[in-house]
């Protein structure tokens, strides 16, 4: 059955004239590039989705941060807020079409990691 597009909160990106500059490295890295937004990523794309999920997971997120950066892939259209399924008040968090998009460049950080830095380990490895 496919998901519902119940899209409650989606903010719109910063505008162009507000980037540092026209590469899309640079503004990719304007959304992603800190130390928390990926592994935020990475717990959607492993079935995460509700704020207490991210607080605990092993890296240890301050509450802060964390509502900054989903406010950040929020305004970037990279995730999306959805009702949660056993309360209408409660909201969870799920990837769009755009943060999907990520899923092979998270795997290929995810397979360099695995190769080259000794002792990492993937607990779930999704495709």
């Amino acid at each position: 059955m496919p998901k519902a597009k119940a899209s409650i909160r989606q903010l719109k990106a910063p505008p162009p004239s507000s980037r540092r500059s026209p590469c899309p490295v640079s503004c990719a890295l304007d959304i992603f590039g800190d130390r928390w937004t990926l592994l935020v990523i990475r717990d959607l794309m492993l079935g995460r989705s509700r704020f207490k999920d991210f607080v605990n997971s092993p890296e240890g997120i301050p509450t802060n941060i964390l509502s900054e950066r989903l406010e950040r892939l929020l305004a970037a259209g990279i995730v999306r807020q959805i009702p949660t399924s056993d309360s209408g008040k409660r909201m969870a968090y799920e990837l769009t079409e755009k943060g999907e998009a990520l899923r092979p460049i998270m795997k290929s950080m995810r397979d360099w990691g695995l190769t080259w830095e000794p002792g990492t380990k993937a607990v779930l490895q999704q495709s």
